[in-house]
């Protein structure tokens, strides 16, 4: 039988019993649906999560640390790696060679330290750190107030909102209502911080005996004072996944490299006082695309340095939501399953009303397999038009529910979100779901009716 006159014939039997068969194709397009929505509950909960690690900046970087900074604390690395007292100093020269590697957008020192800041002559001791201009695009400063960095190297901060709450002493306490960022941003934006901070003098001097010896190097340590313009209050923590170190008080990164203030490693590593230059605790390193971390990790780690990337503590992240996929699935599936009853349902009853007419095709020279195809091609029709059904039907739902959420969160005062996606790949494995099944689902009734005697179905009243 040719394919034209085969689906001809069987778009023509599913014309005749249209009704029965209309409601066989909606039973699979809820299966489809329900599977649809599920599955995009989870991508779109996933691309969330990602969306929220890449703008948080941190989803793109790599942390790379001295392995000198393991020492004594049994780590991994210093059991697979050189030794800690002998490995490489993360200086200057490391982290330029480090942002010359392929894939690598910049490469910046992590500069942090505890300070007073002074406000209307009054002393706040807090945690400082140093930004470059590309964390204008961090999340955490999207709804800020004020704006952000004039430039690299301008005499300017960017106060987190716990930190403006303490200048103004508006701390709320436990149960209050805290106060927004705008009312903290009127009275602190334009006004000036006094910062007093240690800055490092001269180098350190060797013994004129020993020139290489610099066991009895001294440093010059000098007090300095700095003024800063407060321009923004961000309100979100640009680090709240550092823990207790997190800075509250935010300067630009060239501005902060300029003012040479005093750091931990410059008291720990005799290296930096041998090369003169500046030694850090650790760098940052964004990569041009998250894809290629893996790649820029691995060779960070030949150089003899410690790195770590969001992408590590991220494993567990997608093997739940691969677990995720997997329920949702199930779930999704069971629906499509019951679905499929209604096929093996609705297909052997047309057994019954056509014994007569499967009797004729087969008196004429109908084979058995041409009896198949027919039925398989009447399953296979209301698996793809159930499937196409369902797929909308899904999206729509989605979007509904989407629309829903959103309004509630903005009845919270809570940013919208799209956590529901419908990739083209759902969408054809949907309909080729579906079509699958619905071809398995008539394996039975197509060999039932292949298998009828034609003297016995024409005789069949």
């Amino acid at each position: 039988m040719k394919i034209p006159d085969l689906a001809e014939l069987a778009l023509r039997n599913l014309r005749e019993s249209l009704l029965r068969n209309s409601l066989t194709t909606v039973g699979i397009s809820v299966g489809v649906a329900s599977l649809v929505a599920m599955l995009s509950l989870g991508i779109g909960l996933q691309q969330m999560a990602s969306r929220r690690l890449v703008k948080s900046g941190l989803f793109d970087t790599i942390v790379v640390t001295s392995r000198r900074e393991l020492r004594g604390m049994g780590r991994e690395e210093e059991r697979t790696g050189p030794a800690p007292g002998v490995s490489r100093v993360l200086d200057e020269a490391a982290r330029t060679e480090i942002e010359r590697m392929p894939n690598v957008a910049e490469a910046y020192p992590d500069i942090r330290f505890a300070t007073e800041l002074r406000f209307e002559d009054k002393p706040h001791l807090t945690m400082v750190s140093a930004l470059p201009e590309s964390a204008k695009s961090n999340d955490a400063f999207e709804g800020m107030q004020g704006s952000f960095f004039s430039s690299g190297t301008a005499a300017e901060a960017v106060l987190q909102k716990s930190f403006a709450e303490e200048l103004l002493g508006k701390t709320p306490a436990l149960g209050a209502a805290e106060p927004s960022v705008s009312d903290l941003a009127k009275p602190l934006l334009g006004k000036e911080l006094t910062m007093r901070y240690a800055q490092r003098g001269a180098s350190p001097v060797a013994s004129p005996a020993a020139p290489h010896d610099l066991s009895g190097a001294a440093y010059s340590v000098v007090s300095r004072e700095q003024k800063l313009k407060i321009v923004g209050i961000a309100d979100l923590d640009p680090e709240s996944m550092r823990g207790p170190t997190r800075a509250k008080v935010f300067l630009p990164l060239k501005l902060t490299e300029s003012l040479h203030v005093m750091q931990p490693t410059d008291l720990r590593e005799i290296a930096r006082a041998a090369s003169d230059q500046p030694v850090y605790s650790s760098i940052s390193v964004r990569v041009k695309n998250p894809a290629q971390i893996q790649g820029v990790e691995d060779a960070i780690k030949k150089m003899g340095f410690t790195a770590f990337s969001i992408l590590d503590a991220s494993r567990g992240l997608r093997q739940f939501f691969a677990v995720l996929y997997a329920f949702l699935g199930i779930f999704g599936s069971l629906a499509l399953m019951v679905a499929s009853i209604g096929i093996v349902n609705t297909l052997v009853m047309a057994i019954l009303e056509r014994r007569r007419e499967i009797g004729i095709m087969k008196a004429i020279g109908a084979s058995d397999g041409d009896v198949k195809k027919l039925f398989f091609a009447e399953a296979g029709a209301m698996g793809i038009l159930g499937g196409l059904v369902g797929v909308g039907l899904g999206w729509a739902i989605g979007e509904v529910i989407n629309l829903g959420t959103n309004v509630y969160l903005k009845r919270q005062s809570l940013p919208p979100e799209h956590f529901w996606a419908v990739p083209w790949w759902l969408v054809g494995g949907a309909i080729l779901f579906a079509f699958v099944v619905s071809m398995v689902s008539g394996l039975y009734p197509a060999g039932r009716a292949a298998r009828l005697d034609p003297v016995q179905a024409l005789r069949y009243e």
